[in-house]
């Protein structure tokens, strides 16, 4: 009887297809999840270059014009991760060895407490005459003729499936393309002029 029983194969496949099943369902979704990331992040690398060029025209400096093309990029996200998070950004600089170097503009501190960041109580030459210091010597915003600008769009959404924890990955997607592009030189370039010293912000 035991030798009968310990013969007995009936149900093993149910058996093999359990102990099978829930790996293969990981990894599958797995697969899904990984796919669909990577198609998000062609179509978002496509709509920015889109973005990008549409941004160097003359009259996409304008506020209006900025937003008109943001929302083309994010309605091509939205329409593949319906509860993305897309944040955009602009900064703008005279020359691209500018943009390249993105060197802080200068601090005036004290030499024993220099850690080249504008603290309260110390100056900075505004080079960009914006009135504010920037840790990258950029401007934000589109600029005007012949500046170089960098957009950026960051994304982030849920996974297309809860598989986060199981596999030790973070619950968001987290995805950044960006571009550099010269303007239009539909008219002259705006040039600054010399640096003038300012006070570091109090707070």
């Amino acid at each position: 009887m035991i030798t009968t029983f310990r013969g007995h194969e009936d149900g093993a496949s149910i058996m093999e297809f359990g102990l099978i099943a829930p790996v293969v369902m990981v990894m599958m979704l797995g697969t899904m999840d990984i796919g669909h990331s990577y198609f998000v992040r062609a179509t978002l690398d496509g709509a920015m270059q889109n973005a990008a060029r549409s941004s160097s025209l003359e009259g996409s400096s304008t506020l209006t014009a900025q937003e008109l093309v943001d929302l083309r990029v994010k309605s091509a996200i939205l329409d593949l991760a319906p509860g993305a998070t897309i944040t955009a950004t602009r900064r703008y600089y005279k020359t691209f060895s500018e943009a390249a170097l993105a060197r802080a503009e200068t601090v005036i501190e004290p030499p024993l407490t220099a850690n080249l960041k504008c603290d309260p109580g110390e100056s900075f030459m505004d080079a960009n005459e914006n009135g504010v210091w920037d840790s990258d010597g950029g401007s934000d915003g589109q600029g005007g003729a012949k500046d170089i600008v960098i957009i950026k769009f960051t994304v982030s959404y849920p996974r297309l499936f809860p598989l986060a924890p199981m596999l030790g990955w973070p619950a968001n997607v987290e995805l950044e393309s960006n571009s550099i592009l010269a303007n239009q030189p539909y008219g002259e370039q705006t040039t600054y002029d010399a640096p003038v010293q300012a006070n570091c912000p109090s707070v």
